[in-house]
């Protein structure tokens, strides 16, 4: 199995292979640009990239490196001084390859492979606006500072629910006299009146008990059963002299 092991063999001894692409490699930074078949330049891009991330350190060492891989020290020297202005805002990608066709003769795929030396374009960032966190303590401040309801609108509320009391107390009929011995006495008490503001609409009209209604009709059907005993004991004499007119005294 051909585990681990890189790179395409292009039918071709290892010796041979090296020798061909340090040749291709010094040609691409002298040139800035070769044209091969699709193999080989897919295979460049690697060496390329080494070369040129050896470049952008710039100590000995890295000189003496790329030397062993690049044939012509002028090319060396030249991609050393040019390194960081032409790669310095990109992090890899140094390389485009782009397809051209077919060969005449054997048809194979030939494509162009040249140094990308374009700056690379970055998008400023949008700051975001930071929302300032709602506290506890301002809400209690403002609920604070609201301005509370004057004293004298209190006041004036007050005096208005006396003056409506006062008036429903005098709009009252009062109570019918008892009018027969026998009747019984069922006039209503007499409503007090009182000095506090009007209770809410919802505790008045509160719903009356069985026992409630019981009591308030007792009186009346009381005072029924007496007239109708009061008619009972009068005797015939008594209606006819009820009856007949009373004679006007000259």
């Amino acid at each position: 199995m051909r585990h681990r092991k890189s790179g395409i063999k292009l039918n071709r001894t290892s010796s041979h292979r090296k020798a061909m692409f340090r040749n291709m490699v010094t040609s691409l930074f002298k040139y800035n640009r070769i044209r091969t078949t699709d193999a080989k330049a897919k295979e460049l891009r690697s060496w390329a990239d080494h070369v040129i991330t050896l470049a952008k350190r710039g100590d000995l060492h890295a000189r003496r490196q790329a030397l062993a891989i690049v044939r012509e020290k002028a090319v060396v020297h030249k991609l050393f001084e040019e390194a960081e202005t032409l790669f310095g805002s990109r992090q890899g990608g140094y390389t485009r390859v782009i397809k051209l066709g077919h060969r005449k003769g054997d048809a194979a795929a030939i494509s162009l492979i040249e140094l990308v030396t374009e700056e690379v374009a970055t998008k400023p960032k949008k700051k975001k606006k930071k929302r300032a966190p709602i506290v506890k303590a301002d809400v209690d401040k403002k609920a604070e500072a609201a301005p509370a309801a004057p004293p004298e609108a209190t006041e004036t509320a007050e005096k208005e629910a006396q003056k409506e009391d006062e008036d429903a107390g005098a709009s009252k009929p009062s109570a019918p006299e008892a009018t027969e011995a026998g009747d019984v006495e069922a006039a209503p008490k007499k409503v007090k009146k009182t000095t506090q503001a009007k209770k809410p609409a919802a505790a008045e009209e509160k719903t009356e008990t069985p026992k409630a209604a019981k009591k308030k009709a007792a009186p009346k059907k009381a005072a029924a059963k007496a007239k109708k005993d009061v008619d009972a004991s009068e005797t015939p004499e008594k209606a006819k002299k009820k009856a007949a007119p009373k004679k006007k005294t000259e």
